[in-house]
């Protein structure tokens, strides 16, 4: 079996995804905030590794990460966690555009440059959840979706320069998903929620595997899910 490491795993697609790996006997690790938030990680999923690393102070992860265990070989490094702040350019302060930034597009890069040794060992797979709104900029959305629209560059520009050494790497973009993230949207939208509205995070995590359990003579780029109802 495979090892892999989830950011985002606490809830929504990343626990989605956790529990479909976990349920396969895979080998999982789960990046925490820190170690209270680690420890919560690991009562949900005994049998998981954690590792502590701050997202939203993506300049520290070096440090943090050369203080622990990593793992030698990494069949899939899944880029998962997220944050989203909306609001109008002209009412956005630079603090939102830096947290979502930091945790959506810089610390995922920092990250996968962390890790690229353990993946080039095991020929593993880097997969970017990013968003519909990695494609499109709508009103309000400006901020969020510069930070997707980025990250969904350096997963363009990594896809080709990891295929030499047997690196795949995926985008994701889901459109609305039941998560607790969907919620706050709804809020700063003003709108009332319906999760029945939206896809499944398990829905996303089915996905997400077929592109993890593709044979090695194919390579899944991009998938776009969106709602089928």
């Amino acid at each position: 079996m495979g090892a892999h490491l989830i950011t985002g795993a606490g809830s929504g697609i990343g626990s989605a995804v956790a529990d479909k790996l976990t349920a396969r006997g895979e080998e999982v690790w789960l990046l925490a905030r820190d170690a209270r938030r680690a420890a919560q990680l690991r009562e949900r999923y005994p049998e998981a590794r954690t590792l502590v690393g701050d997202l939203d102070d993506p300049a520290k992860l070096s440090w943090a990460f050369g203080h622990q265990a990593l793992p030698v070989e990494l069949d899939s490094l899944l880029h998962i966690a997220g944050v989203v702040e909306l609001g109008a350019i002209g009412e956005t302060p630079v603090k939102a555009w830096q947290q979502q930034l930091n945790v959506n597009t810089v610390a995922p890069a920092e990250i996968t440059r962390l890790l690229l040794p353990s993946l080039r060992l095991a020929r593993g797979h880097v997969v970017f959840v990013n968003s519909g709104a990695g494609l499109r900029a709508d009103p309000t959305w400006g901020s969020y979706a510069a930070s997707k629209f980025a990250v969904r560059a350096v997963a363009d520009a990594l896809r080709q320069e990891e295929h030499a050494h047997g690196v795949r790497v995926t985008t994701v973009y889901p459109g609305r998903t039941a998560t607790a993230m969907q919620v706050k949207v709804h809020q700063q939208e003003g709108k009332e929620y319906d999760p029945s509205k939206w896809i499944a995070p398990e829905s996303v995590a089915t996905a997400i595997l077929a592109a993890l359990d593709l044979p090695r003579d194919a390579e899944i780029t991009e998938i776009t899910v969106r709602p089928g109802q």
